[in-house]
């Protein structure tokens, strides 16, 4: 086993220094190496895979199980839970409904909604407080709403079902990922323009693209293919099968149909290139010590080297190959990761069944790209500084 891992590693220095195309053509063998030996160390039930280069998905492929108990492996089709992907997307469709001149998003929502938000029964607690008037589209989509990721999680606090949705902060001030600012976005959208998320979704992105095993809410025709979710103890809890549309977090997908997606967005194909650049142009700096609890008010001085920022849907940031973004999906058994280097139009795509994408999403990235720039102590708490 030591001998193995030395071999491995070797691998990956070699890969470290070597040419994209060499990473994503010549070296494959190598790469899944890599890949099935972090699997067996870390007890990954299953990953898939894929890159997009220049617009046109390059290389896919997946390692594992959907489901252990039996023995069923993952494939290109497997359906997956996309968890938190969803907002990338949903970001991509409000980019493209602005740039056809159907919505504001730097205008207050109280401009656009046809009633005050408090007025709205799951916002009744703003009822009071002023400050939902400084939302914004784009403060909602780049994670400073202000609000905690879910309303049931308030800060300093274990979970709380009965737990009232308030500010932690002012609007726009700071970097605080948000679930709930989301939710807000997608009633915005609906309400000042009576459409439907899910079918709009489905008409501007995945009719035309093919997608025919996408959708923001589970279907019965995803049987039997599809991926169990497993917590980081192995345990098997199943799959999201969301009932409703849910922009922060309700899309299924599969390897296949979502590479195509991302290759459709980096060519420009999917949204138009000015809507799509303007996605990823960077915004407030984020100062944060990690991406969560979103609450934490402790500084990192350091992401400032990364020019770590938030943007529409993503997080920005700068490294040795250029501008980068990256977008995550997470739950207690799912792992998702989207990391872009839009200068060098380049993207690796990974989907995971299990909460254990710290462990090896960094790994498997810079040893097919190199080194991206990109400050994963911050993605990852349990990585240190």
């Amino acid at each position: 086993m030591i001998k193995r891992h030395r071999i491995v590693l070797g691998i990956i220095m070699s890969l470290l220094v070597a040419p994209h195309s060499a990473a994503i053509g010549q070296t494959k063998l190598q790469i899944d190496t890599i890949i099935e030996s972090l699997m067996e160390q870390h007890s990954i039930p299953g990953l898939a895979i894929a890159t997009i280069k220049d617009g046109n998905v390059a290389y896919k492929k997946t390692f594992g199980f959907r489901e252990v108990e039996s023995s069923s492996a993952l494939n290109n089709d497997t359906v997956m839970y996309g968890a938190s992907l969803t907002k990338f997307v949903f970001a991509a469709y409000v980019m493209q409904l602005a740039d056809e001149g159907l919505i504001d998003i730097d205008a207050s929502i109280a401009d656009q909604l046809p009633q005050p938000l408090p007025a709205y029964d799951k916002y009744a607690d703003l009822e009071g407080d002023e400050r939902w008037r400084a939302l914004t589209l784009r403060r909602l989509l780049a994670h400073q709403s202000g609000f905690p990721n879910f309303r049931f999680f308030p800060p300093n606090s274990e979970f709380d079902p009965d737990a009232k949705l308030a500010f932690v902060f002012d609007p726009g001030v700071r970097y605080g990922y948000s679930g709930e600012g989301y939710y807000i976005a997608q009633l915005v959208v609906e309400e000042a323009l009576g459409l439907d998320t899910g079918d709009e979704l489905q008409r501007r992105f995945f009719d035309p693209l093919g997608m025919a095993r996408t959708s923001l809410t589970w279907r019965d025709d995803f049987r039997p293919n599809f991926a169990q979710g497993y917590t980081v103890n192995g345990v098997n809890e199943g799959h999201n099968m969301q009932s409703n549309v849910r922009a922060a977090g309700s899309m299924d997908t599969t390897l296949n149909d979502f590479s195509v997606w991302v290759a459709a967005f980096m060519s420009g194909d999917l949204i138009g290139t000015r809507a799509r650049d303007a996605l990823f142009e960077p915004g407030l700096p984020i100062t944060s010590r990690r991406q969560f609890p979103p609450w934490d008010p402790t500084d990192n001085p350091d992401n400032a080297k990364s020019q770590l920022a938030a943007a529409i849907g993503v997080e920005t940031f700068v490294g040795p190959k250029g501008h980068g973004f990256l977008k995550g999906g997470h739950n207690d058994k799912t792992d998702n990761m989207l990391l872009c280097l839009t200068e060098q139009k380049e993207c690796i795509l990974l989907l995971m069944n299990t909460a254990k994408g710290h462990l090896i999403f960094p790994q498997i990235i810079e040893a097919i790209v190199g080194p991206t720039g990109m400050p994963w102590p911050w993605k990852y708490s349990s990585l240190p500084d």
